[in-house]
């Protein structure tokens, strides 16, 4: 393993040994010890989701469509009952048993819950984007006076209006602005395009993928992660962003995962305001004692008044001596906290070398490096292998990559403030980044913490409105 150096040998040194971390282990069904396993699907199949939606009956469906569309809506929905074999990534994907066998509740549509959209096409010029907003978003206020009836709204968008996905200005998108449209009204939506979603060819895939979305949309939990420590831990991090269709107005986005398990994933969206420099996306003491006491706020409310035994605060970029004095300010009750920067763009590099033969003690691997592989670099930072190969997640044993493109970049963990091992830090980033519940991969370079804020970061800068409150992260995905 080596980093970019030059031409100075100099600069180049012998790195102390690695060590590989165990693959975080997932926690399913329901009960005072909840069965655990590495492999989300698997994981799903044997054991059934971590938790129901909170409804008595059946998980309900809304639909929304052009005139004309309705059955094309029906008929796909209905494929999600069926069961599916895996057409593609068959060292990862098991057969699709069917949402009721899944998750022991039916897919059914909400009775009374289809509304035909009251436009066949949104015209042409620059007010077509606008248009086509505001008809969506008059349906799901339509669909909100009926809110007991349904549980997810899913909408189909015919293959003519893709035109309108982003506005002519390229500021807006269509789907991050109907999310901002729903959310404060407490709507989880699901998007399809027929383009792509009716034309996906590999059903099971699919299916799993749209089964644990409307499974979290209709608040149910598909799984937890195990803790990784046996202290009481909360999880926080942030991304900021520019509110879309200003040059000024800055907003903190913090994204919130509270407890030890991943339970309670919130969202604070926090103005901080105008009239800042824009290229300096760091906070004074101020501003960031502003944005966490909202989460201390948030979390007691859910936790019973009390506070985490240890915090971990996860960012993008570099922290500043005020931003963590401003969290300590906030958190000051809370006995351990780490400020964390976790960067994926880096210059470092790794192969694995295995036991060569004659003169060459060792050969580059035909597999790249193991994931959960930590190299420590000094007291306080450390490369990780967030992505790589991880044999826990073939179903047919031996090793599994499911990133063939290149060579997996090595995450960049640096403990700006806090103590203690720099593994239990890199144990919470492997865990986090098995959380996503939008999608059936086995887990994503980035952890959640970063992930979910940087996602509604991207939608605050698409909108042009989205009031600073507290959203669940289910009204997002």
């Amino acid at each position: 393993m080596t980093a970019s150096s030059g031409a100075n040998p100099a600069l180049n040194g012998k790195l102390p040994p690695h060590r590989t971390l165990h693959e975080p282990d997932l926690l399913f069904a329901p009960g005072a010890e909840p069965p655990r396993h590495a492999h989300p699907l698997l994981g799903l199949l044997r054991h059934g989701p971590y938790a129901r939606p909170p409804t008595s009956g059946d998980v309900r469906v809304a639909t929304v469509t052009v005139a004309g569309q309705r059955d094309l809506l029906y008929r796909f929905l209905s494929r999600l009952r069926r069961t599916h074999p895996a057409t593609d990534r068959k060292q990862y994907v098991p057969e699709y048993p069917g949402f009721q066998r899944l998750f022991e509740v039916d897919l059914v549509p909400a009775q009374g819950s289809h509304i035909d959209l009251d436009l066949d096409a949104p015209g042409i010029g620059t007010d077509a984007h606008e248009r086509l907003v505001a008809a969506l978003g008059r349906t799901v206020t339509r669909l909100q006076a009926t809110r007991y009836d349904w549980d997810v709204v899913v909408f189909l968008l015919p293959s003519a209006w893709d035109q309108y996905r982003t506005s002519p200005d390229g500021r807006y998108q269509l789907h991050d602005r109907l999310k901002a449209a729903a959310a404060p009204l407490g709507c989880p939506i699901q998007m399809l395009r027929e383009t792509s979603a009716l034309a996906y060819p590999h059903h099971a895939s699919l299916a799993w993928r749209l089964a644990i979305a409307l499974l979290v949309k209709a608040g149910g939990v598909p799984w937890r992660i195990a803790a990784t420590t046996g202290e009481d831990t909360a999880y926080i991090g942030l991304a900021y962003a520019i509110r879309g269709g200003t040059t000024d107005d800055f907003v903190t986005c913090c994204s919130q995962v509270f407890d030890a398990e991943g339970g309670g994933m919130e969202f604070v969206a926090y103005n901080v305001g105008a009239n800042r420099d824009l290229d300096n996306p760091h906070l004074t003491r101020d501003e960031m004692r502003a944005v966490m006491a909202r989460s201390v706020h948030l979390y007691q409310h859910r936790h019973a008044g009390r506070m985490p035994q240890r915090l971990s605060i996860h960012k993008t970029t570099r922290w500043r001596g005020d931003e963590i004095d401003g969290v300590l300010d906030a958190w000051s009750a809370t006995r351990d906290i780490d400020c964390v920067t976790v960067q994926t763009r880096t210059p470092w590099r790794g192969v694995r070398l295995d036991a060569g033969s004659g003169n060459d003690p060792s050969a580059p691997a035909s597999w790249p490096v193991t994931r959960g592989t930590f190299q420590q670099l000094s007291g306080r930072a450390a490369l990780l292998w967030v992505l790589g190969t991880a044999p826990r997640m073939a179903l047919r044993g031996g090793p599994y990559n499911p990133n063939v493109k290149g060579i997996p970049v090595p995450t960049v963990l640096v403990r700006d403030a806090g103590h203690g091992p720099l593994e239990i830090t890199a144990a919470d980033v492997l865990a986090l980044s098995k959380l996503d519940w939008n999608n059936d991969a086995p887990f994503d370079a980035l952890p959640v913490t970063v992930a979910y804020s940087q996602r509604l970061a991207r939608v605050i800068s698409h909108v042009p409105a989205l009031p600073d409150s507290v959203y669940q992260y289910r009204l997002f995905m």
